[in-house]
């Protein structure tokens, strides 16, 4: 890292840091900030960023976001569902905006600052494990900076029936913030919850928000895993989520990527129990100079781990899309069922996409394909949907919206797929059209 962009976060880090009356907190910040500092940001000479440059991010100075009023969040919520909330804007608990529903036994939904206050020492052993911040510069640039998040704790056998919205909103005022949210969930034993994990801003701006979020799972747990990121276009989105999963547990991630100029995701899951089950969804749309970047992997360890991926881009403008995924079956993990795809859909001439899905194999009884697709509309069903009256643009709005739709159908939940929908629409040339026809048939 160049003397320049090191000493400026340096300078932010010694003003802002928090945590300092804890001392393991206070010594792990400045560790991950001298890891952070040791090796600086990737470049695209780096294979896992090689589709990616961050060299704009890289040229702002970033102040960490100061606490700002609250906004309107009904535009953010999802109309019909009701849902235990919490609101987090500019990186800090919002409690008036805030609810919970009556909990199970053995349930705590609450800011992971609350916690930390309250009962460091519950937290110690999983936030000094560092998410690998050795490697990872800008998880351990979160590891320094990261002042709240949500904590979800299930107790075994607990179920929450009602989702969790995790909602984090960013106001810039117009100014170059950071923020860095640090969210913790553990599912004990037989648990089961949905966690919608929510990022979006209530201004425009060149904003940097850089997201870590930790998912353990108990022996036969269920966790569904939701993460929409609807940033401002202006701005930066870089988030990790690392899973591990004992033995017969299910997880199932949905990442919904619709704004930010520059979005990372990396979603990193492990297997480490006998006839664990994932499953990975991805749906991205980008246009004009948008660039949306989704890098998965998954460790099968142990026999009988199940896996499915599917990821799709739709690209327009100059826009870029790149996926990048691996499975990693290891020595002993006999039986393995994994599968992964990644299709993307090119709306303009301009518009790029980058796929890369790999499989690495040690063991000799398993069921392993992967497969990507780079294209276009199918001119034969859009001649085929005008021979039926449907003028052209429509038609292509149409397989467009059926493109997409294939994953969001894959939510379980109705209300949150509708709403989901709806912004989907939105976003979607002809989407109105679309709206219409449907709503005809």
């Amino acid at each position: 890292m160049n003397a320049e962009l090191q000493g400026r976060y340096l300078a932010e880090f010694i003003r802002a840091m928090p945590g300092r009356e804890i001392p393991w907190l206070a010594r792990l910040r400045k560790e991950a900030f001298a890891r952070f500092a040791e090796k600086g940001f990737p470049t695209t000479r780096e294979e896992e960023w090689k589709y990616t440059s961050v060299a704009a991010l890289e040229k702002i100075s970033f102040a960490t976001a100061p606490p700002a009023e609250p906004g309107e969040i009904a535009p953010f919520g999802f109309a019909g569902v009701d849902c235990h909330r919490l609101v987090f804007i500019n990186g800090r608990f919002a409690p008036a905006l805030s609810r919970l529903l009556p909990l199970p036994a053995g349930v705590r939904i609450a800011s992971l600052a609350d916690v930390l206050e309250q009962y460091p020492e519950r937290l110690e052993a999983r936030l000094t494990r560092a998410s690998g911040t050795e490697n990872r510069p800008f998880a351990a640039l979160n590891a320094a900076f990261a002042t709240d998040g949500g904590c979800i704790e299930l107790a075994p056998g607990a179920v929450v029936e009602a989702p969790i919205h995790l909602l984090f909103l960013t106001a810039s005022g117009g100014k170059a913030v950071m923020t860095h949210p640090r969210s913790l969930i553990v599912a004990g034993e037989g648990s089961r919850a949905m966690i919608v994990e929510h990022y979006a801003a209530l201004d425009d701006g060149a904003y940097f928000t850089n997201a870590v979020t930790e998912v353990a799972l108990g022996r036969n747990a269920q966790i569904k895993h939701l993460k929409l990121q609807e940033e401002s276009f202006e701005a930066f989105h870089i988030a990790v989520i690392e899973t591990r999963q004992g033995a017969g547990s299910r997880y199932a991630s949905h990442s919904v990527s619709l704004g930010a100029l520059l979005a990372r995701n990396d979603i990193n899951t492990a297997l480490d129990g006998e006839d664990a089950n994932c499953e990975l969804n991805g749906l991205y749309l980008a246009d004009d100079r948008q660039h949306v970047d989704h890098h998965t992997r998954i460790d099968h360890t142990q026999p009988r781990g199940t896996s499915r991926e599917l990821y799709k881009g739709i690209l327009a403008g100059r826009a870029r899309g790149v996926f990048s995924g691996k499975v990693m079956v290891h020595e002993g993990a006999q039986k393995t069922d994994a599968r992964q795809t990644s299709r993307n859909l090119l709306l303009s001439r301009d518009a790029e996409a980058d796929t890369k899905p790999q499989l690495e194999i040690y063991a000799d009884d398993v069921k392993c394909s992967h497969g990507a697709t780079v294209g276009q509309l199918d001119e034969d069903m859009i001649f085929y949907l005008r021979s039926r009256g449907i003028d052209e643009a429509a038609a292509k709005g149409l397989l467009t919206h059926a493109f997409a739709a294939e994953v969001l159908n894959r939510i379980s939940n109705e209300p949150i797929r509708h709403v989901l929908e709806a912004r989907l629409l939105a976003r979607l040339p002809q989407g109105e059209r679309i709206r219409e026809f449907y709503g005809e048939q």
